[in-house]
């Protein structure tokens, strides 16, 4: 009998080449290191790659969150409604600013939250909508933003930029979903706020940060609302470093108590080697999707349909379900890939299952779809250092271990 090779498959390793070790170093020698010229210059390029008027770094997705819920002026007293599928940080920001998180459970067999189930759950204390883009693809805004219309008349603004917009505002956690289109339009250029992750395993890389972009509005300031975003980050101090660095430009003000989020100017030299050749990026997992649902989707294997007319993916996550298969099978295989040398993941525990959001009074047994879409999935490395041969070789070790486990 023949052994079979194993091979180590990493989940997903950043993709680092010498430009981008180049772009860190000619930072490192520069003697400029925090926010400073190369920060602005990415958000530059952010803005000019996704199509709106002002892009801003911070550094993660969830400090644009909760920056953004802290500018619109939600608070205590307020709701804000995410999906029950998702990762903490979508509903933790909620909690952060004092609002109450309101919770949608899916859609039958589907990672978006179900949208009939949505506009029920908007009332008069509703400020805000955040969608999640899992995967990579756009969730259907359309039906959102139908949602958001058909309740328009309970709406009632706190302040001057919820008094803009007149109706509750929608801020996607596109943490997964930079470069990804819907319609024609580029994430970024749907929801009314869109924030973008960073963080070392996403596609775009600049080890930790984050950006937050948004539409242009009529009576919307973007170069205040650009000041805002800036103040908050840096403790609401009226001068950053680079500002203050300037002879005889040391005094500032603290407007108020603000705090610390500011992305560097190493992370952002990161980014912009990254930027130069995302497209590229998002060509090569464009094709590993596509050799992965070739040879998963004949065998039975559910998967994200990613690429279609009207819309595309950034191809974040291979989000695989496997139909009769219950929650400790699941974990029955994870384990036995890992033994082939294949690391794999759980996109994502609902967020009722968790302590934390038990102690609030969280009740998975009220979010029956989202764990039904749960118990059964399993995430596939897909990231831009794999080859061809080793998605063959996930996918077999993926059908013997269903074969041994069910």
């Amino acid at each position: 009998m023949l052994t079979r090779q194993v091979r180590e498959i990493p989940f997903s390793p950043p993709d680092i080449t010498q430009a981008e070790i180049d772009a860190v170093v000619e930072v490192l020698k520069s003697g400029w290191i925090t926010t400073g010229p190369k920060t602005k210059l990415f958000e530059q390029r952010i803005a000019e790659y996704v199509g709106t008027s002002r892009a801003v770094c911070l550094n993660s997705a969830t400090a644009a969150m909760e920056l953004t819920l802290r500018i619109l002026g939600v608070g205590p007293g307020d709701e804000v409604i995410t999906s029950a599928y998702t990762y903490t940080a979508s509903a933790s920001v909620i909690h952060h600013v004092g609002a109450e998180i309101v919770l949608v459970d899916t859609a039958p067999d589907s990672y978006e939250m179900d949208y009939e189930k949505l506009a029920d759950a908007i009332t008069e204390k509703t400020k805000v909508i955040i969608p999640v883009d899992i995967a990579g693809k756009m969730c259907d805004y359309d039906a959102i933003f139908a949602a958001v219309e058909s309740k328009r008349h309970l709406f009632k603004a706190n302040n001057d930029i919820q008094a803009l917009y007149d109706r509750v505002i929608v801020m996607a956690d596109s943490a997964h979903a930079f470069g990804a289109e819907r319609k024609g339009l580029k994430c970024g250029q749907v929801a009314d706020f869109t924030c973008f992750s960073f963080h070392a395993v996403k596609n775009l890389t600049t080890a930790e940060g984050g950006a937050v972009v948004w539409r242009d509005m009529p009576g919307l300031d973007n170069d205040e609302l650009y000041h805002e975003f800036m103040l908050y980050s840096l403790h609401g101090q009226s001068k950053d470093a680079l500002a203050k660095s300037k002879k005889g430009s040391w005094e500032y003000d603290i407007v108020y108590l603000g705090y610390k989020c500011n992305m560097t100017d190493i992370a952002a030299a990161l980014g912009l080697a990254q930027l130069e050749r995302y497209d590229d990026l998002l060509r090569r997992r464009r094709e590993l999707i596509e050799l992965y649902d070739s040879q998963l989707r004949p065998f039975g294997t559910e998967t994200i349909e990613h690429f279609g007319e009207g819309f595309a993916s950034s191809g974040h996550l291979y989000m695989a379900r496997i139909p009769g298969v219950h929650e400790s099978q699941r974990n029955e295989i994870i384990a036995r890939m890992a033994d082939a040398g294949v690391a794999t993941n759980v996109h994502y525990k609902p967020l009722p299952v968790f302590s934390a959001y038990r102690y609030l009074g969280y009740d998975i047994k009220n979010y029956p779809n989202a764990f039904r879409q749960y118990q059964n999935q399993i995430t596939l490395p897909l990231h831009t250092r794999l080859s061809n041969e080793d998605v063959g070789y996930v996918t077999e070790s993926l059908k013997r271990a269903i074969d041994k486990s069910v």
